[in-house]
């Protein structure tokens, strides 16, 4: 065998593999984007089972959840549930896009669920949840209620909590002078 022939051997191998690959039709991208991201999804989930076993008090705040089918504003629903195969997770759905949560501590009370490999994270707070994308900066969906939040809301319509700034104006208030 000459150089030549070291050469073109390779050559004709892939020009042979490319001729037998069927062409792409124009829509044969769109078709394989599913695929690609249900394997993100995949990873994603096998990432969040990875991290570290929830703690007590994360397990706590797991019980406090308001699931199910949550209306929000401007037409959107949110599906909560909680995740059958570890406590303490739940499966937030909001159209076509699902994510897998987990309880986060807060210092202020709310509840705070969050998919860290997804940016998301969902808000609980009394009177409405939301849900924000962290990578978006963003509000995905807002004033999303449970009954037991619908009626809280309605509570604070009828009878408003004090303001935080009438604590502090009050504090600032001289001592002998009458308002």
């Amino acid at each position: 065998m000459n150089w030549t022939t070291w050469l073109l051997v390779p050559l004709c191998t892939v020009g042979l593999a490319q001729a037998q690959t069927p062409p792409r039709k124009p829509g044969a991208a769109a078709q394989s984007a599913p695929a690609h991201r249900e394997i993100r999804v995949l990873a994603r989930n096998i990432a969040a089972e990875a991290r570290a076993p929830l703690t007590a008090a994360e397990l706590e705040v797991a019980t406090r959840v308001h699931v199910g089918t949550l209306p929000c504003e401007l037409g959107q629903t949110v599906v909560l549930t909680p995740d059958g195969s570890q406590a303490g997770y739940f499966s937030l759905r909001l159209g076509a896009q699902s994510y897998r949560v987990a309880p986060e501590e807060t210092t202020t009370g709310a509840i705070r669920l969050e998919d860290k490999a997804a940016g998301i994270v969902w808000l609980q707070l009394a009177n409405k949840s939301m849900l924000m994308s962290q990578k978006l900066g963003r509000r995905l969906a807002d004033d999303c209620k449970s009954p037991l939040q619908a009626q809280v809301a309605q509570a604070m319509l009828v009878n408003p909590p004090p303001s935080v700034l009438d604590a502090v104006s009050k504090a600032d208030t001289p001592k002998g002078v009458v308002d």
